[in-house]
């Protein structure tokens, strides 16, 4: 059941973008001695105990479980662990605001993909505001790919590898909208979870005890642990605060408050780790945020309104 409560639906999606910020800080804190393998399994485990209790409070724990696209959901499941994954280790190398910008690509892919995998129409208003969000894209990551920096190194394979994950996030987005057509949210939003918990442990063998950074063989003590526990937990909640703002209003309305981000992320980012978004960064991100207001308008224009599918999917430029 849904209600028109714009406030309401407003303060559930800001919020939950927040926590997805939070969330990303604590696993950034903990990347030094947890990898990403490992900070996806913990961050996944930790959110179906919240993610099921939602439901059961809801009635829709039954839904919830029952699956009738299996392959579909195993899809999902693949792109979207990876894509988390990749998120993760860019968050170990590149600061917050950084990865934030590079995550506001996947609305333009998702533009890209509907149209080669959906069949979508795409006309040239909306392929111009793409290209003004992928031009945004290069801006922020042109400085790690300059001709004085080491294609090699370190920052370098932190925005590659977050760049990667807004594509499998545009492909999961994809997925979704097929998935909306045969399974319940309630079904999509455990199966990710559960998928996700079973997929990462396939990582296990590559050293869950190898950090990213580190690159030395230590076993992580339980203060970085905990991190990772809190942010699996805080995620559970950021979800479930995402899927109920679209009980009370519009994904059209909601979407533009995902680049709210990008505020928390500067925030965090300067309070917690010093660090401080470059010119290229803001510049960059005020054209990709431009690019995807423009789709999301031109969306609207369409009635395009895909509320079912976007309350799945974490907010763009958030660590899914």
């Amino acid at each position: 059941m849904t209600q028109n409560s714009p406030g309401r639906a407003i303060a559930l999606k800001v919020s939950a973008v927040f926590l997805f910020m939070v969330m990303a800080a604590l696993i950034k804190t903990a990347s030094d001695d947890v990898p990403p393998g490992q900070a996806v399994f913990f961050r996944s485990l930790f959110a179906i105990p919240i993610i099921a209790l939602w439901l059961w409070q809801q009635g829709h724990l039954h839904d919830g479980f029952k699956a009738n696209n299996i392959m579909g959901h195993v899809w999902r499941g693949l792109c979207g662990t990876t894509a988390m994954a990749m998120t993760f280790a860019g968050l170990a190398l590149l600061p917050l605001p950084e990865v934030t910008a590079i995550g506001y690509a996947t609305p333009m892919f998702t533009v890209i993909f509907a149209a080669i995998f959906l069949g979508e129409r795409v006309r040239l208003f909306r392929l111009s505001a793409v290209a003004l969000g992928l031009i945004g894209v290069m801006i922020v990551i042109a400085p790690r790919l300059s001709v004085g920096s080491e294609l090699g190194s370190v920052a370098t394979l932190g925005a590659l590898m977050v760049l990667v994950a807004s594509i499998l996030r545009a492909l999961v987005q994809i997925h979704v909208r097929r998935l909306v057509q045969t399974d319940s949210t309630s079904a999509i939003v455990f199966y990710f979870s559960l998928t996700a918990t079973v997929t990462s442990l396939l990582s296990m063998p590559l050293g869950w005890v190898f950090p990213i950074k580190a690159l030395a063989w230590t076993a992580p003590g339980w203060g970085p642990i905990g991190l990772i526990i809190c942010a699996g937990l805080i995620g559970g909640v950021a979800q479930i605060m995402v899927t109920s703002s679209y009980r009370f209003g519009t994904a059209s309305m909601l979407a533009p408050f995902d680049y709210s981000s990008m505020i928390f992320a500067t925030l965090i980012g300067w309070v917690i780790f010093s660090e401080v978004p470059t010119p290229a960064i803001l510049i960059g991100a005020a054209l990709v945020i431009a690019g995807g207001v423009l789709i999301i308008w031109r969306e609207r224009q369409l009635g395009m309104d895909r509320s079912k599918s976007k309350s799945i999917t974490a907010p763009p430029g958030s660590p899914n």
